[in-house]
């Protein structure tokens, strides 16, 4: 299978770049949404999602205050690094005063990580089977593994 290669740098599929995955033993996917199940609506027929592929999965937890923590450390962080890349898509995140930047950094956890948060991941941690608990030094604190 040949699947395109990201690019953080740019925040978008490199052109003409995969990556081949060919028969592994194991393979991982990560991703925000990928336990999602569907909408709650009733369907008329069978509807397959991703997730009903997988032998085992596992979700990473921690309490929303941690995340808004380390989603704000991260941006700072970047700001300070790879923001500062030239053809970093975020740069203008680099060029304008600290103190904007991060103000914006509050709103974007506020505005739209935080409801993604709500609204759509964390509804999917039930159908998980293992569910991994974050301390707030992302140490393992709690896991919770269902029973089959």
């Amino acid at each position: 299978l040949a699947v395109p290669t990201y690019s953080h740098l740019t925040y978008d599929i490199v052109a003409n770049a995969t990556q081949i995955v060919n028969r592994p033993d194991i393979l991982i996917l990560e991703g925000l949404n990928v336990l999602q199940g569907g909408d709650g609506q009733v369907a008329t027929a069978a509807r397959l999602f991703v997730s009903d592929f997988f032998d085992f999965s596992l979700y990473v937890d921690a309490a929303e205050d941690q995340l808004e923590s380390w989603y704000l450390e991260r941006f700072a962080r970047l700001r300070e690094t790879a923001f500062n890349d030239p053809r970093a898509y975020f740069r203008f995140y680099a060029e304008m005063p600290k103190e904007q930047a991060l103000a914006r950094a509050h709103e974007i956890w506020r505005d739209i990580n935080l409801e993604n948060l709500r609204q759509n991941i964390a509804p999917t941690r039930g159908r998980a089977n293992l569910v991994l608990r974050k301390s707030r030094n992302h140490s393992v604190e709690e896991v919770w593994l269902r029973k089959s």
